[in-house]
């Protein structure tokens, strides 16, 4: 249903619009904003077109008031005393209540002689089927004039009571929205609580398109939420002035280069944001770099051409959202000409190849050792001497692959240009190789490690020296009583969350590495 109402007061005076083609609208904000007052204010607009749910309020004691607009206030026009404590139990009741009394009126009907009366499909009847659907294999039932629920296995039905929140909160608010009135705007409150990812995203598109009649609002801080609602309308809320009742606010851009999903990466903070690789799950950057660089909120974005794309984007639209931005990429195997082109995109680049080199700086491995009671000058002389020998085993391979990388790069520039016919791109393209010289570029590479290598130089061989297994092969997690690198990757974690005198010592290795002392 197409969304058709004003929104609340801004501090600019400023008249925001709700683009046309939005289906619905998430209100979204940092904790304090004044997000849900800004939603209260909404629903005070829209009068008895409003109705709110509320997950968090509905299961628990004296969470929610039988406000219009709510199913307590529902349970309240029942005209029969259902009881319940909570919202979710008045919900439970209603429901119940709603399947007798269509089973009365079934009967009724068929005794007066309607032989074509039909039982019809319930509200309970259409929760059944979502919550079979969301959670395959499980049952609801109905026993005693209870609701019960049993899993695939069980030989015994159990009651709502033995559900977890995140189910009881699927139940509630797929059973809420089967009671929102045609027509309405249905407010929900923290969409996302209770709930894991999987479940939230599926049950919000499956109610979504059983209720297409109704208007969706989201009041939410949580990114991934709002990320999985593209075609909503997006409100922003910054801040609130209590004095003005107004709301600094902006409706973000529809089809902006940056996209909707970067905007979400910034709604609940207020520092400066910093782009990295990874899949912000499980790759080492995600949780590293957020216990290295507190003071920004980090954003995993993938591929380091994401990075570097966002932040370049992201600082172009410093007048919408005035925060700055950073990027992080690898330095893998590019020159200090690329490095240098990166920095002024403000995109840092570390003075080792790759993320795992970190764990193996010098004075993070030492800080490590002093925490584990090691002799940190014995730990770190094993740890270096074991990678500069990996190193000098497979250094000819390492030269060949920067080799192919420059020799990619160069390519690429050479014939990114303009060429008004192929016999000039076929001459342009011709002394390529010459001019290239790859097997030159090949022995330079050797002599620079080797140099290294003779030299004993750590800080170099890391600089330049791309390999995974370089952690393990370092045996620094041995030495260290840690197992393997796993094992070493969480202690490292533990000792910046502890945030003493190893979690700096860390951290000042780690900016040193990016050239921020």
């Amino acid at each position: 249903m197409a969304i058709n109402f004003n929104l609340p007061p801004s501090l600019d005076n400023a008249k925001h619009d709700i683009p046309l083609c939005a289906r619905s609208l998430v209100i979204i904000g940092a904790n304090g904003s004044g997000k849900s007052r800004f939603a209260a204010a909404l629903a005070r607009q829209l009068g008895e077109k409003a109705f709110r749910i509320s997950a968090l309020n509905a299961l628990y004691v004296g969470g929610a008031e039988a406000d219009e607009g709510s199913v307590s206030k529902l349970h309240s026009h029942a005209g029969v005393t259902l009881g319940g404590e909570t919202e979710f139990e008045r919900l439970m009741a209603l429901l119940l209540h709603d399947e007798m009394a269509n089973l009365i009126s079934y009967k009724l009907s068929r005794a007066s002689g309607n032989s074509d009366a039909s039982l019809g499909v319930t509200r309970l009847d259409r929760l059944i089927e979502l919550w079979q659907e969301i959670y395959p294999g499980n049952k609801m039932l109905i026993e005693s004039e209870r609701l019960r629920f049993m899993r695939n296995g069980d030989d015994e039905s159990y009651a709502a009571a033995r559900l977890s929140d995140g189910e009881r909160a699927v139940l509630y608010l797929g059973g809420a929205m089967l009671y929102a009135p045609s027509r309405s705007v249905v407010l929900v409150d923290s969409p996302e609580m209770f709930l894991h990812p999987t479940v939230m995203l599926s049950l919000w598109n499956r109610l979504e398109q059983m209720r297409p009649d109704v208007t969706m609002v989201y009041t939410t801080h949580d990114l991934e939420f709002a990320s999985s609602r593209p075609g909503s309308a997006t409100v922003w809320v910054k801040n609130y002035d209590p004095a003005s009742v107004a709301w600094d606010y902006s409706i973000l851009p529809p089809g902006s280069p940056l996209g909707e999903e970067m905007y979400m990466a910034i709604m609940g903070a207020r520092k400066p944001v910093l782009f990295i690789e990874g899949d912000g799950i499980h790759s080492i950057d995600a949780q590293l770099y957020p216990l290295i660089f507190k003071d920004y909120t980090v954003k995993s974005l993938g591929s380091c051409n994401k990075v570097i794309e966002a932040t370049r984007t992201f600082n172009e639209l410093n007048a919408f959202h005035h925060l700055a931005s950073t990027g992080i990429v690898d330095r893998d195997r590019r020159d200090q000409a690329e490095v240098e082109y990166l920095r002024r995109k403000n995109i840092m680049v570390p003075s080792v190849a790759e993320i795992e080199n970190i764990l193996l700086l010098d004075e993070v491995v030492r800080a490590a050792a002093m925490a584990r009671g090691r002799n940190e000058n014995h730990v770190a002389k094993r740890v270096r001497q074991a990678i500069i020998n990996m190193f000098a085993g497979e250094y000819k391979q390492q030269a060949l692959m920067h080799t192919r990388h420059r020799v990619k790069r160069t390519v690429e520039y050479r014939i990114d240009g303009r060429f008004s016919s192929i016999d000039q791109l076929e001459k342009h393209m011709a002394g390529l190789v010459d001019e290239i010289a790859p097997r030159r570029l090949y022995e330079e590479f050797c002599r620079e490690f080797k140099g290294y290598i003779s030299a004993g130089d750590y800080d170099g061989v890391l600089r330049v020296y791309n390999r995974k297994s370089m952690l393990p092969g370092s045996n620094v997690a041995p030495l260290l009583g840690l197992g393997n690198k796993d094992g070493y990757l969480r202690y490292i974690l533990k000792l910046l969350r502890d945030d003493g005198e190893p979690a700096r010592r860390i951290r000042a290795a780690v900016h040193h590495c990016f050239g921020l002392d």
